[in-house]
């Protein structure tokens, strides 16, 4: 048993009593301002709020009646919490990013999963790339909160699915046989199946649209289904 000095004792108990002041003040603090000493989930993903119903706004861009459709559920309902949102229309290799206003901020083509099929294979994300057979590179449909984040290679993407390894991210020109640049530049969309399940986009569009969308913030990415009826995945 060791023995406190009272010179130990005084510096002991002054130790503890500027712990304890401080405490009750960051309490104080956080009970004034509301903060809290971690990063919470955004008060529009956990906390009901009012909206009021709205027209999405296309601003004129050519749109297949199911991403309308869904959009304007999204509109009218209010499910995007106001964040920023993503219709993905499969069926025509094209997405669209609308602010919390539920207008439209951009549209362009995109690159897919090589197969056909609205849901992942159990486990996909956990196997090595290599490992995916051509059948299982599917881009699942649903309702997504995405966030930005880094991949395996440091990248920076929005990713959507981060447990089947699913985001949206820059088009990567890496092997010349698969002629993702060319793919996305078609008129058609019959070439537009090549990923592994991300969803590929020009440079400029994720620069210039997508990023900001996802800066540092969740969004909600709705992924029409192509094989399944829309009313099976969305409550249209």
């Amino acid at each position: 048993m060791t023995l406190l000095t009272p010179r130990l004792k005084s510096v002991v108990t002054a130790t503890l009593a500027g712990v304890l002041i401080g405490a009750a003040a960051l309490a104080a603090l956080l009970a004034v301002t509301g903060k809290t000493l971690w990063p919470a989930q955004p008060a529009a993903l956990s906390q009901p709020f009012a909206w009021q119903p709205v027209a999405a706004d296309f601003a004129g861009e050519e749109a297949s009646d199911d991403a309308r459709r869904v959009a304007q559920w999204v509109a009218r309902t209010g499910d995007h919490q106001r964040l920023h949102f993503v219709i993905l229309d499969k069926k025509n290799a094209k997405v669209f990013v609308f602010g919390p206003d539920a207008k439209l901020r951009g549209a362009s083509p995109v690159l897919l999963g090589y197969a056909s099929g609205d849901d992942n294979v159990p486990g996909i994300g956990q196997r090595p790339i290599d490992q995916v057979k051509p059948h299982e590179r599917t881009t699942p449909a649903g309702r997504f909160v995405a966030e930005p984040g880094r991949n395996a290679l440091g990248e920076d993407v929005v990713w959507v699915d981060y447990d089947a390894a699913v985001s949206m991210h820059r088009v990567r020109a890496t092997d010349p046989k698969e002629r993702r640049l060319e793919r996305l530049a078609t008129a058609t969309i019959e070439d537009n199946r090549i990923s592994y399940g991300c969803v590929n986009v020009p440079v400029p569009f994720y620069e210039g649209v997508l990023k900001p969308a996802f800066d540092k913030r969740y969004g909600i990415v709705y992924v029409l289904p192509e094989t399944k009826p829309l009313s099976d995945v969305f409550a249209v």
